[in-house]
């Protein structure tokens, strides 16, 4: 079995360490940290979600007629590039980072992940990345539907109005116009699409450990999450 050193600790490089949540949560920012120090690939599914609801809002696709959505399915073609340290998201050979994290997208994004042919296409592409090396993948079923036995499982949240706050400075960093208030309903929206959707809602693997960010800083979250991981596999 190949292993690598996280520090002075050997983990092996097959693992799958799975990370679920509500939307604004830090999801993303704990997978690219765990990632990083332990050598291994991270996948941002939401990314890979943003980029279909792109895709529709660009093409004009009716998510209310499932043949336009299946045939639109076969024009999309996702992956990720590490440019300048950043893990970035191409859609049909285009940089479309900046893009999917519109609030025009934000605005769309549950309703498409919510229908069955995405979830589908998504599932299968995201299961297809996990090869011999180690991943780390964040988003919404990844420990109950996509990995139901990845190595580690974590399920993150945080109080709505801490997320929305969160959710306001990094758009208004990016440089978007945008009022708190709209944000608190967006977050509301798509947590009610995320929780009841009848294909792979969002909830809780049952061995997965809760993380509640409220009160932690991005450093105390991910030591938290570090040190679970060592823990479980130095036991």
């Amino acid at each position: 079995m190949n292993h690598i050193f996280a520090g002075f600790f050997i983990i092996t490089i097959a693992m799958i360490i799975a990370i679920d949540g509500y939307s604004s949560c830090g999801k993303s920012t704990l997978a690219k940290q765990l990632a990083k120090t332990l050598g291994f690939v991270f996948v941002d599914t939401g990314a890979m979600y943003r980029a279909v609801t792109l895709y529709f809002l660009e093409h004009l696709v009716d998510i209310r007629v499932e043949s336009g959505v299946v045939s639109a399915l076969e024009q999309i073609h996702i992956h990720f590039e590490n440019i300048n340290g950043e893990n970035t998201t191409f859609l049909n050979g285009e940089n479309v980072e900046s893009k999917i994290r519109s609030i025009s997208v934000s605005n769309f994004v549950s309703e498409v992940a919510a229908l069955t042919p995405v979830r589908t296409k998504m599932v299968d592409l995201q299961r297809k990345m996990a090869s011999q090396q180690g991943l780390v993948m964040d988003g919404r079923d990844i420990g109950t539907v996509v990995f139901p036995d990845a190595d580690v499982k974590f399920f993150i949240t945080a109080d709505p109005v801490i997320r929305a706050e969160r959710r306001y400075r990094e758009l208004i960093g990016k440089g978007q116009v945008i009022t708190i208030e709209a944000i608190i309903e967006n977050l509301k929206h798509r947590d009610h699409i995320d929780t009841h959707r009848a294909d792979s809602p969002l909830r809780q693997a049952d061995d997965a450990i809760l993380i509640d960010n409220s009160h932690l800083t991005i450093e105390q979250q991910f030591e938290l999450a570090l040190g679970i991981i060592k823990k479980q596999f130095a036991d």
